[in-house]
C-alpha cells in the first residue's frame, strides 16, 4: 500500500530508524569482519590485508555513513565509497551463493542468512541515494578504489573464499565481479542524479 511505503521513506531520514540501522550494520559489520579471519590470518604480505574483507568493508563504511547522518554530517567521498561497495559486495555474496547452489552445493542456514543480509546492504544502498551528496570526484575516488580492488583480489588471488564449485571458474568470476562494479559506480551515480543531487 502506498501510505506504508511513503510511511518507511519518510522514516529513512529518522534519528531511531538511523540508529537502529547503524546498530544493524555494526553487528553485521563486526561479525562480517570475524567472518574473514582465517583468510586474512592466511593472507601475505599483510598489507593486502586490508583488501580482504570485502563485504564487511562496504557495510563497515556504510555504518559511518549512517553515524554521519545521525550527527547532522556529510560526507560526499564516504557515502560515495559506501554507496558503491555496500551495493556491489550485497549483489555479489548473494549472486555467488546462488551460483554454488545451482552447482550443486549445498545451501544451509548460514548461506540463507548471509544471503538476506547481503541482500539488505545492497537495498540500503539504493533507499539512500537520494540522500548523497555526490561530485564527480568522490564518485571518481570510489570508481579507482572499487576497481583497484577488483584488481588485487583477482590478480594477486586474495578475492574472498569461493565455494569449492565455483573455484574452476575463479576467471569468470573475476570478469562478472569488475562488470558488478561497473553496474555499481554507474547505477548509484545515476540514482543520485534523478534526484537532482549530483553535482557537476
Amino acid at each position: 500500500m502506498r501510505w506504508i511505503w511513503e510511511w518507511f521513506r519518510d522514516s529513512l531520514g529518522k534519528s531511531w530508524f538511523l540508529w537502529t540501522l547503524f546498530i544493524v550494520n555494526l553487528l553485521g559489520t563486526i561479525y562480517g569482519f570475524y567472518w574473514y579471519h582465517h583468510q586474512l590470518a592466511d593472507t601475505h604480505p599483510a598489507f593486502f590485508r586490508i583488501f580482504v574483507p570485502d563485504s564487511p568493508t562496504g557495510s563497515g563504511l556504510f555504518t559511518l555513513v549512517l553515524f554521519t547522518y545521525i550527527i547532522g554530517r556529510q560526507i560526499p567521498i564516504l557515502e560515495a565509497l559506501a554507496a558503491i561497495t555496500n551495493f556491489k559486495y550485497g549483489v555479489w555474496a548473494v549472486a555467488v551463493i546462488v551460483a554454488g547452489w545451482t552447482l550443486g552445493n549445498e545451501v544451509g542456514g548460514t548461506d540463507i542468512m548471509l544471503m538476506l543480509s547481503h541482500a539488505g546492504m545492497a537495498v540500503e544502498s539504493l533507499l539512500y541515494s537520494r540522500f548523497y551528496k555526490l561530485s564527480w570526484l568522490p564518485v571518481g575516488v570510489a570508481a579507482l578504489w572499487t576497481l583497484n580492488n577488483d584488481f588485487l583480489d583477482y590478480v594477486m588471488d586474495i578475492h574472498p573464499w569461493l565455494p569449492d564449485e565455483l573455484v574452476p571458474y575463479t576467471g569468470v568470476v573475476g570478469l562478472c565481479t569488475v562488470l558488478l562494479s561497473l553496474i555499481s559506480i554507474s547505477l548509484i551515480w545515476y540514482l543520485n542524479m534523478k534526484t537532482n543531487r549530483f553535482k557537476v
